[in-house]
């Protein structure tokens, strides 16, 4: 019985509360580390707080800052190509324009060329029939005087007379040449 005595008078100690002076040694060692931690530390903790918000919002400004720089030069870029593509729709309009002008030069050219070639073939064969025409009169002429004098009998050496007989034997072949025709 006396066991239960003991453990009745032990009972009657609460287990979840701690001795009375366990309790006051226990709350002044926190309030004497809670107030060296608040006067050592906390100045420390917040100070790198406060350095790492700052830090935080000076790369969020600056990030800010960077997108706002980014998304203008990117306009600008845009911009610049934009006008780049222009420049090069104006010179290849432009070349086009001046390679249809140089065509339409060079076939004027070319015509020009051609229209000379063709005026001086003309006149090439102009000269040859005439200087042919020339040759050809002066023989037929020499044999008609000649085949004319064996006819007649009689020499037709006189020039005027041998122009005539010429001129005349000539237009009567011109004539039927034509007729011919």
């Amino acid at each position: 019985m006396s066991q239960l005595l003991i453990l009745a008078a032990e009972e009657t100690e609460n287990p979840l509360l701690p001795p009375i002076p366990e309790l006051v040694i226990g709350l002044l060692a926190f309030v004497i580390v809670f107030g060296f931690l608040a006067w050592k530390l906390l100045p420390n903790i917040n100070k790198v707080l406060e350095q790492r918000r700052e830090a935080i919002e000076g790369g969020i400004e600056k990030a800010e800052a960077a997108q706002t720089e980014a998304q203008s030069v990117l306009e600008q870029y845009k911009a610049q190509l934009a006008e780049a593509r222009h420049e090069a729709a104006r010179l290849r309009q432009e070349a086009q324009e001046q390679g249809a002008t140089l065509i339409a030069e060079m076939r004027a050219e070319g015509q020009r060329q051609r229209e000379e070639i063709v005026a001086a073939g003309h006149a090439q064969i102009d000269a040859d029939r005439k200087t042919a025409s020339a040759a050809l009169r002066q023989d037929v002429g020499k044999l008609a005087t000649e085949l004319a004098g064996k006819l007649v009998g009689e020499s037709l050496e006189d020039h005027a007379r041998q122009s005539r007989v010429i001129d005349r034997f000539l237009d009567e072949l011109e004539e039927k040449a034509e007729a011919t025709r």
